[in-house]
């Protein structure tokens, strides 16, 4: 099983410090996440119906009714690649390493292309194309019609577009979403989630916009009650409140900014390369001593995620300004050391 952020307990036995002592940076969720309400008791005590609202919410939210709820975006992560002709497949790396794993594991041939422009893939020549957007961990972003594109030209091989837009929520402009499964795009596949920019990855809540039939075919592979009663009521609260997912977008490109200000003295004068690159949900700082600043704020209590083989780190957003102030502290002792 691969290893993921969020491991907190480990770090906390790994270093000896206590769990409650901790800033946690690691996994990109949204630290003031959506205000869970107390909930009905009947969805504790029934078993979850598909006609409860959810579905309709979230083709309202997402612009688009080609969807099917899942138990976090994983499940199609995981089952996505059974159910496409086995071929060869572009990924544009890095990225979110369960989907090269999943692919790898369900017999797909694997062309793995750094940091290459999506023009890079599409020359490739391969039936399929999958990318996230914005990318896990590095924070690069494609616009919304560079994707459509792509997905117009893979339809001519007979390829699928695959996009894992987790980190989209915050800075939904350049989403492609609602095109997913429809005549515009048929053969374009998105994935989304209720973790990150909802701050809700324990409620284990996504969804997969396709063609209707690759949908269901995922529901007939995943069985009934795909996800649980309280977890569909959560969502649907999360994706109908309008005015809460106004107002955090606005807070959290304020916020997103602020880490990238205080990541910038980290990076070499004059290499762009080394700047830190935001995303709403987290930045990315490419940085050669990246595996000994990791364990010099995890001695400090501050767990980061470390990508050495890049090498680079991931931030993500501190939840009160207690823990921005330790952040600060912190890398000012790594500056001066």
């Amino acid at each position: 099983m691969l290893e993921h952020g969020g491991r907190l307990r480990l770090a906390a036995a790994q270093w000896g410090i206590p769990l409650a002592d901790w800033v946690d940076l690691s996994t990109g969720i949204n630290p003031q996440g959506w205000p869970v309400p107390p909930l009905p008791a009947d969805c504790w005590r029934r078993l979850p119906e598909d006609h409860d609202g959810l579905e309709a919410t979230a083709a309202a939210y997402y612009g688009n009714a080609n969807l099917l709820s899942l138990a976090g975006s994983q499940a199609a992560i995981q089952c996505l690649p059974t159910l496409l002709p086995r071929a060869a497949v572009a990924m544009l790396t890095p990225l979110y390493a369960e989907h090269p794993h999943a692919w790898e594991r369900a017999g797909h041939r694997l062309r793995r292309l750094q940091n290459a422009p999506l023009a890079r893939a599409l020359a490739a020549a391969t039936p399929n194309v999958l990318l996230c957007n914005p990318n896990n961990p590095t924070a690069r972003a494609f616009d919304r019609d560079e994707l459509l594109d792509a997905a117009a030209q893979l339809k001519k091989r007979g390829g699928s577009l695959i996009v894992d837009e987790a980190f989209a929520d915050a800075d939904p402009d350049h989403c492609v979403t609602p095109y997913a499964g429809t005549d515009a795009a048929p053969n374009l596949i998105v994935l989304r989630s209720l973790g990150k920019f909802f701050g809700l990855a324990g409620a284990r809540v996504g969804f997969l916009f396709a063609r209707r039939e690759l949908l269901a075919r995922l529901a007939e592979q995943l069985g009934p009650w795909a996800v649980s009663g309280p977890s569909r009521a959560v969502a649907q609260g999360a994706l109908a409140d309008r005015a809460w997912q106004a107002a955090m977008r606005v807070q959290l490109a304020a916020d997103s900014e602020r880490l990238r200000a205080l990541l910038a003295p980290l990076a070499a004068d004059g290499d762009e390369s080394t700047r830190p690159r935001a995303n709403p949900l987290f930045c990315w700082l490419p940085y050669g001593q990246a595996p000994a600043l990791h364990d010099f704020l995890a001695a400090h209590g501050i767990l980061v995620r470390l990508f050495p083989d890049l090498p680079g780190l991931r931030f993500g957003l501190p939840g009160n300004e207690s823990e921005w102030q330790r952040l600060a502290a912190a890398l000012t002792d790594w500056s001066t050391r």
